[in-house]
């Protein structure tokens, strides 16, 4: 199933590079600046953006994105803003791999078929749900095949080897590994565990799918670190929060640039 994130993955594969995914809420710090965002993410290299959808109970976001969605919310950010954000990105960006990063909730809401028809109009490739259990997934995965938009399932370093095979197996685009228990945020530092994980993950996923690691990296040595141990590709989140939230900051959208340069750098190194 050919779709914008698939051809990405096999564009860079032929250029030896592994993929930059960049996380945003739709709505923050508001609705104006989060499509400057997304612009500034892209020029600095990212290759997949990932647009979160605010919800009021995220149990996998650390307190960086929590924080970032409650202020989406309360400045009005509603899922429909959030699909006529994505469809003014895309007409900006025909080819940029879009997703959304969002609960089961919205979508169950507003009724699972209409609103991820609504989502495929508006030009977005596909979903990550991280509390959509895979075994109970049937009408989500009967939906998005249909529309073909992709099913991003997150596994963790504790996924058992059964569920992993499963969870393989109804996922598309890409594969989302946690690297590490709990939620999500930057951090400093990653333990010998994670890097296990990635290469245990790859080994099941093979060619099926390509396996991209999220939550904590923060710094270019994380990225080149997680592609070492075989990740095809980085999601960085709430180190681009940080930097939208750092008052300090006199520019923050070139800030933001350049700091996607620098991580899109790490996955250009062989």
């Amino acid at each position: 199933m050919q779709n914008r994130i698939t051809e990405k993955f096999s564009e860079l594969a032929k250029k030896g590079e592994r993929a930059l995914i960049c996380y945003v809420v739709a709505g923050y710090p508001d609705t104006g600046t989060s499509k400057q965002v997304i612009n500034a993410l892209v020029k600095g290299g990212a290759d997949i953006i990932e647009v979160g959808i605010p919800f009021s109970d995220p149990i996998a976001d650390g307190p960086t994105i929590q924080a970032a969605s409650n202020t989406a919310l309360r400045k009005g950010m509603t899922p429909e803003k959030a699909l006529h954000l994505v469809r003014s990105v895309r007409k900006q960006h025909p080819n940029l791999p879009l997703l959304a990063m969002t609960y089961s909730n919205i979508l169950v809401r507003a009724g699972m078929e209409k609103f991820m028809s609504q989502s495929k109009q508006c030009g977005l490739d596909g979903f990550i749900l991280p509390d959509m259990p895979v075994e109970e997934a049937d009408t989500y995965l009967l939906t998005a095949s249909k529309l073909n938009l992709a099913t991003v399932f997150l596994v963790s370093p504790n996924t058992a080897d059964a569920r992993l095979h499963k969870i393989v197996a109804s996922t598309s685009g890409f594969l989302y590994v946690v690297s590490v228990y709990g939620i999500t945020g930057a951090r400093k530092s990653f333990q010998k565990y994670t890097l296990d994980t990635i290469s245990a993950v790859k080994q099941v996923a093979g060619a099926k799918v390509p396996v991209a690691v999220g939550f904590g990296i923060s710094r270019p040595a994380h990225a080149k670190s997680m592609i070492a141990a075989g990740a095809e590709a980085v999601i960085v989140g709430s180190a681009v929060i940080n930097k939208i939230s750092d008052p300090s900051g006199n520019n923050m959208l070139q800030d933001l640039q350049n700091f996607a340069q620098s991580m899109k750098k790490a996955c250009k190194s062989k």
